[in-house]
This record gives structure tokens, sequence and C-alpha cells, in this order.
């Protein structure tokens, strides 16, 4: 692997590590772009998107009007109208620049950050992450994806112009602010304090689910999210597939039988990445008994740290070099097996 892409040593928050060239790095993403941009079936929102996009102003002077008449999320109303200003009515070149910035921030932070570049890319194509987000959740997913390419913000707790960065995102979509409480919840070492106790509320939602379905519904009654309680009852939302929630767990899984090496290591990077898995198994557990469209759809903003960047340094550090041969081995079989049964089974795509 490292003759077809040969990697460079460079200096990674003070350490000195071997990551992909650039140019390697992008060019395994682009076929995914290319993929989402002229995808033609009408998977999850596509058909919606499409829609919304074509009957959008396409001129500046109708800017402020389509911002005005947004109820939420103005500035993806914004993007929407100078995106269609700049390359016209081409739902095609659209979808291709939108998977194109998200791709873009997973490449840039991924090389960086991940000690096993083309793991993360892996995982996040056999996770069907890419068609969760890049086929279908595209909005949110924008949101995602800046608040991601931000990660250096986070890690150095640069407070000020991360905080900037999610308000910006939450312009796109609301969901964003849910990075805010994310962001201090985690600083510390990992399973401190703060994690254990979203753990022990974690356990009180799904032993006394409907009294919190209770309580979450009295807080969004003055909000754009009134109604979402009502939905997904109304819709049968039966919650996330617990085998979904099972894959998401295995970052904090894997966090628990290291630990003690976790621990004695107290490396920032790491602890952050550990608490972030915490908090993506608790979301998880809490959305397979409420709802998979509503809750479940915040998973991802801790998961994409957890799943991408902590999964492959687990692999790589918390086992010997034949286990973690032998553990590559198997997470390749368990994901591709779980990247058919979701893409036929689950969504009949194949």
């Amino acid at each position: 692997m490292s003759v077809i892409f040969p990697r460079r040593k460079e200096i990674v928050l003070g350490k000195v590590e071997k990551r992909w060239e650039p140019l390697p790095a992008i060019l395994l993403a682009v076929p995914y772009a290319i993929w989402a941009g002229f995808r033609t079936n009408g998977f999850g929102d596509t058909a919606a998107y499409r829609q919304t996009f074509l009957q959008a102003p396409s001129q500046l002077s109708e800017l402020a009007g389509s911002i005005a008449a947004a109820s939420k999320d103005k500035g993806y109303a914004a993007f929407e109208v100078i995106v269609k200003w700049i390359i016209g009515n081409s739902d095609v070149i659209y979808f291709l620049i939108i998977a194109a910035i998200q791709l873009m921030c997973i490449v840039i932070i991924c090389r960086k950050y991940s000690c096993n570049y083309w793991n993360s890319i892996f995982l996040f194509i056999a996770s069907t992450e890419y068609m969760s987000w890049c086929h279908n959740g595209i909005r949110q997913f924008l949101a995602v994806a800046l608040i991601f390419a931000a990660t250096d913000l986070l890690l150095k707790s640069k407070y000020i112009p991360l905080l900037i960065v999610i308000l910006t995102a939450a312009t796109i979509h609301a969901s964003a602010l849910l990075m805010i409480p994310i962001v201090f919840i985690v600083q510390g070492k990992a399973w401190n304090v703060k994690t254990l106790l979203c753990i022990i509320v974690t356990i009180f939602i799904l032993i006394y689910v409907e009294s919190f379905t209770g309580i979450l519904e009295e807080l969004l009654s003055n909000t754009n999210y009134s109604s979402m309680v009502t939905d997904w009852k109304e819709w049968q939302d039966e919650g996330t597939n617990p085998i979904r929630v099972l894959v998401y767990s295995i970052p904090m899984i894997l966090s628990l039988i290291g630990y003690k090496q976790i621990r004695k290591l107290d490396d920032n990077f790491v602890n952050i990445l550990t608490n972030l898995s915490i908090l993506t198994s608790a979301i998880a557990m809490v959305s397979m008994v409420t709802s998979g469209i509503f809750i479940g759809r915040l998973i991802i903003y801790p998961a994409i740290y957890s799943s991408y960047l902590l999964l492959p340094w687990e692999i790589e550090h918390l086992f010997s070099k034949e286990s973690a041969k032998l553990i590559r081995i198997f997470m390749v079989i368990g994901y591709v097996g779980f990247f058919y049964y979701q893409m036929h089974s689950a969504w009949g795509l194949i």
C-alpha cells in the first residue's frame, strides 16, 4: 500500500507522523463525489432537494427575499441561491458541488489526523454513512462537514472561533447547535465524570423513555420542531436499527477494552475522541428507543470523529501488530457484510 500510495512525514499535534500525500488522498474521494453528483435514483431526500433547488431563485437580486422567506436554516437558503446563480439550473452540478465540499472536509481532516487514511475512508463508505449523508441528508451533513473541518479548533480548545464555525453551520442546519454542549463535555480525560454522567442520563432515558419523550415534547413546544415527537409516533418510527447502534458503539467498546492504556497515555487527541465515542453510543442508544429519523440524525455529530479518527487509532495502538492485522481483516469482512445488509435488505438498492 505504501508503494502505491507513498506517505510523507508531517508534524501533527507536535508529533512526527506518516501521512498520505494530498493528491492521492483527494483522488480516493473523487469517485464518490462524482457518484453523489450524478445519482439519478430517488434515494432518501434526493428528489426533495432536487425540486427545491430547481424552484430556487437564480438571481442575486432575489437573495435577500429568499433568505427572508426561509422559516429556518437561512444560511442554506442563501447557499442555494448563490450556487444556482453561478452554475445555472443543473441539479447534477449542484449535487456535485455539495458532495465535493463535504468529502473535501473529510479528506482534509482524515488525511491529517487519521493514522490509517484508507481505513477511515473505507469505514465511511462501508458503514453506509456515505449513502446516508452524501445521497440523503445533504443539508445537515454540510453543517456536520463544516464543523468537522474545524477539528483543529476543537483539539486546541479554541472555543471562540469554534463557536463561530458552529453558529455558521447552524444557519445551514439548526441541529449543529448540539455541538456547543458536546465541545465542552468531551474536554478532559477519557471516561471522565462528565461522560459517565451522560451514560447515567442515557440509562435513565432508556428506562423511563415515555417520560423523556413527554419532557422533550414540552421543551420543543415553542420551536420549529414542536411536532417532532408527534410526527415520529404517527409515522411509526421504530428508532435506529440495533445493528447500526452496535456499529456506532464499536469505538466506545474498544476504548473500554483499552481503558488502562488510554488513561495511562493521557493524550488530548485520544481523550477527546474517546469521550466523543461515548456520546456517540449514548445518542445512538436513545435514538434506538425513540426516533431514528429525528434523534438518530444527531448521532453523526460525534460519530464522525469516533468512527473515522478514533477507530483506526484504536486498532493500530491498542493491540499487537499481529492482532491488529487480524482485527482489520475481521473489520473489513464485518463492515462489508453490514454494507450489503444495509444496501440490500434495509434499503433495497442492490
